[in-house]
């Protein structure tokens, strides 16, 4: 899961800037949108579009934008309509890729993410390509300062977790989606802070990148595919060596 953690530490990063600049606003309403129309308006009953209202509510989005989103995802309002699409692909180094994104227009969509492909040297590919690597899973996210390893695992396993990482400065707590809500429920009961409950991709396997130049242009991609206005989530395989994703970082 090296490649995933790694990956998701950046993009955690990355949106905490973002919500600052209040850049993430646009996406955060298509994901509430979405998830109304989905699962219903009501938070309690559809934990999808509770996960999507506390990412809004942790980037200061106001409550009227929150509650507009809701109602235009359940009709009470008029709105635009977003169909969910992913695509897949190849980055630098042979990494698989897998994007999902909410649009209204897929030919535009699906023509921009080819060419930012295209752009920093990868390739999109056909359905099927890459998604059997990538598995659903339940992902929390917990500061180490919050609790010690031990009692943590504890807590999580008897909620229904199946698996647990230790970052350098996060453990990452893995479950199938459907206990998602089990051990989020069991951490808050505790009095356990988390950074992040979500659903996430998850590969099974990971493509080592050593050569810095390749890790720099890969890095490039991912973030360019993220910052696409209807793009939702990039997931990828890659495991870069932590002096390598360091040096990119300073």
């Amino acid at each position: 899961m090296s490649g995933h953690s790694k990956w998701h530490s950046i993009r955690h990063k990355k949106a905490a800037r973002d919500a600052k600049r209040g850049k993430i606003f646009t996406k955060l309403i298509k994901d509430i949108t979405v998830a109304a129309r989905d699962g219903g308006g009501d938070p309690e009953l559809n934990p999808r579009l509770r996960r999507a209202i506390d990412k809004a509510k942790a980037a200061n989005m106001p409550a009227d934008n929150i509650e507009r989103a809701i109602k235009k995802g359940t009709g009470e309002l008029p709105g635009v309509t977003y169909e969910s699409v992913t695509y897949e692909g190849y980055g630098p180094g042979g990494v698989a890729i897998l994007v999902h994104a909410y649009t209204d227009n897929k030919n535009r969509t699906v023509a921009e993410i080819r060419h930012i492909f295209s752009k920093k040297g990868g390739n999109m590919a056909g359905a099927g390509s890459v998604a059997w690597i990538f598995n659903k899973k339940g992902i929390i996210v917990v500061d180490k300062d919050r609790i010690d390893e031990d009692s943590l695992l504890e807590v999580v396993l008897e909620a229904g977790a199946e698996d647990m990482s230790s970052e350098s400065d996060v453990y990452e707590v893995y479950c199938e989606p459907g206990a998602l809500e089990s051990v989020r429920e069991a951490l808050e009961a505790k009095g356990i802070e988390y950074q992040s409950a979500d659903v996430t991709m998850v590969p099974s396997t990971t493509v080592s990148i050593t050569d810095e130049s390749v890790a720099r242009q890969l890095l490039s991609l991912m973030e360019m595919l993220e910052e696409h206005d209807d793009v939702e989530n990039v997931y990828s395989n890659f495991d870069i060596p932590q002096e390598i994703m360091e040096k990119i970082a300073g």
